[in-house]
């Protein structure tokens, strides 16, 4: 099977690829760096020119309200590119919990990412993924004030990126789902509480004080950034740091 990987040399897509690869498939990563740009459209028909399988994994490059565009635009784009090029299966990857948090201006865009392929002529697959625990520290970085990090107690759910990447090629290699796909890390730990374990595992001498008004996450309400219904990844959080 010959898989289209868009955005296939960042931290999911390089492992996409390579795990698909080492199944039997063929697997081509795209990206800017190889001539493809999902916003002009530059390189995109021939990046899916006889491809079975679309794996969508751009991200847009800011988090406010500039991130609707780029899911409309780019979405649209490689719809018509994929449609015009006969693929069979387009599978992009969305969050857990991004059609709760309408007050997150890039949650909003990503559910219009997947309003748009939802309601687009190709089979689907929308694979949604808890916070990757890659993210963490940019999370902390984010609220830094000198020695201190103000994070909320919302509860997450961390998965490692490996995790979510042996997801996405499951289901590349699998039919269209026409659906939603869930799956998170195994644990779930307030976030002031997750920054806490993260500083001391690091030798990080900052301090973790919790604010519920502090990060992007502070206006999230309850668990919805969580799901135990979901599939459940292997990767333990204190492996991970590990």
């Amino acid at each position: 099977m010959r898989v289209a990987v868009i955005g296939g040399t960042g931290l999911i897509g390089s492992q996409v690829v390579k795990i698909l690869n080492a199944a039997g498939h063929e697997a081509v990563p795209h990206a800017q760096s190889t001539g493809v740009d999902v916003i002009s459209g530059q390189g995109l028909d021939e990046a899916v020119a006889k491809a079975d399988v679309v794996v969508n994994l751009t991200n847009s490059p800011t988090f406010d309200d500039a991130s609707a565009a780029f899911f409309q635009t780019s979405m649209d784009n490689l719809v018509a590119a994929a449609r015009k090029g006969g693929v069979g299966h387009f599978i992009i990857l969305s969050i857990v919990g991004a059609d709760q948090v309408p007050e997150l201006d890039y949650y909003r865009a990503k559910v219009l990412q997947e309003d748009v392929l939802a309601a687009g002529p190709i089979p689907y697959s929308i694979v949604r993924a808890t916070q990757f625990m890659e993210f963490v520290p940019a999370v902390l970085s984010w609220t830094t004030d000198g020695d201190t990090v103000r994070l909320p107690s919302t509860p997450i759910q961390p998965i490692a990126s490996k995790d979510v990447a042996d997801a996405v090629a499951e289901i590349a290699a699998g039919a269209p789902l026409n659906g939603i796909y869930k799956i998170a890390g195994p644990e779930i730990f307030p976030l002031d509480e997750l920054g806490r374990i993260t500083l001391s595992r690091k030798g990080d001498g900052r301090t973790v004080v919790t604010d519920p008004t502090a990060g992007m996450f502070a206006v999230v309400k309850g668990d919805v950034l969580t799901d135990m219904d979901a599939h459940l990844a292997p990767t333990r959080y204190a492996d991970w740091l590990s």
